[in-house]
């Protein structure tokens, strides 16, 4: 389920923003961007996420912004940049390449440029908890509205597919009087009619008919559709469970189509299977 979450606190002449985005996934794939004077929180974070975000492609970005720009220096490693840069110069001339950017490349080496190193009081690391936990709760809040809108929709598909159950009833008995006179008109175009077993042709009619019964499929088609409702006012994460569902809503509904026998049936078949792709589509987003 996509999501976006974003706090900021201050403390001191520093200011600590956490930022939280995520996109569909099956799984809890985490990128967590964490600056190294926190390095030795990143387990708790990773923890708190697995346990709140459940799922999603999901990006934390917390940042560190110092109001002077002396509250977090930089040296240079002068022996590492003349090694590196030593190196690259040889390599250019055997190479007979005539760059001029050696030295900015020496500089991005490993360890070149280094940073004091920071220390975390327990204020400003609380003052970070907390903002973390605010990006957190206004994730959750966006993807619960979110989810509320999701919700609706799904809840109008199943209605439309309901109703789309009840027209397949309404055009049901029309269905077998045409099924009868069809068979008739071709028994009687093919042998006569004083050549027609009328018994015999009960019978079969009476077997061919219940093959095309859907009675089945439509109590089954409701009691699934309940189902899905039920399990989409559940607390717990339910998205695959529902995912199960409309493959049984599909299932029956499908069966209803091969068994219509009737173009008005399948029309409305048609506009139900409608009705379920976009149900499959939207419960991409459901945790």
């Amino acid at each position: 389920m996509t999501g976006y979450g974003l706090a900021t606190n201050n403390f001191d002449q520093t200011k600590y923003t956490v930022e939280i985005k995520s996109l569909n996934s099956k799984f809890l794939e985490l990128n967590l961007k964490i600056p190294k004077t926190f390095s030795d929180k990143e387990f708790l974070f990773r923890n708190e996420c697995t346990k709140q975000i459940e799922r999603g492609k999901v990006s934390i970005a917390i940042n560190v912004d110092y109001a002077e720009t002396s509250a977090k220096t930089a040296t240079i490693n002068q022996k590492l940049l003349t090694f590196y840069y030593q190196q690259l110069k040889t390599t250019a001339e055997n190479l007979q390449d005539t760059g001029t950017n050696l030295l900015q490349l020496a500089l991005n080496f490993p360890e070149v440029i280094q940073y004091e190193i920071d220390t975390v009081n327990e204020d400003e690391w609380k003052l970070l908890h907390l903002t973390f936990t605010e990006a957190i709760n206004n994730f959750q809040k966006f993807r619960s509205d979110e989810g509320n809108t999701l919700k609706q929709d799904l809840v109008f598909r199943i209605s439309n597919i309901l109703e789309g159950m009840k027209n397949v009833e309404k055009h049901e008995p029309g269905r077998i009087i045409l099924i009868r006179e069809r068979l008739n008109n071709f028994l009687e175009g093919a042998v006569g009619r004083e050549q027609v077993d009328q018994n015999r042709l009960e019978q079969e009619l009476i077997f061919y008919i219940d093959k095309l019964d859907i009675t089945e499929e439509k109590v089954r088609l409701k009691s699934h559709c309940d189902y899905f409702l039920k399990a989409l006012n559940d607390a717990d994460a339910n998205g695959k469970k529902l995912g199960f569902i409309s493959q049984e809503i599909g299932r029956e509904i499908n069966t209803m189509g091969s068994k219509a026998n009737d173009a008005q049936i399948q029309q409305v078949v048609v506009g139900m299977k409608e009705e379920l792709e976009k149900i499959k589509e939207q419960l991409l987003n459901v945790l």
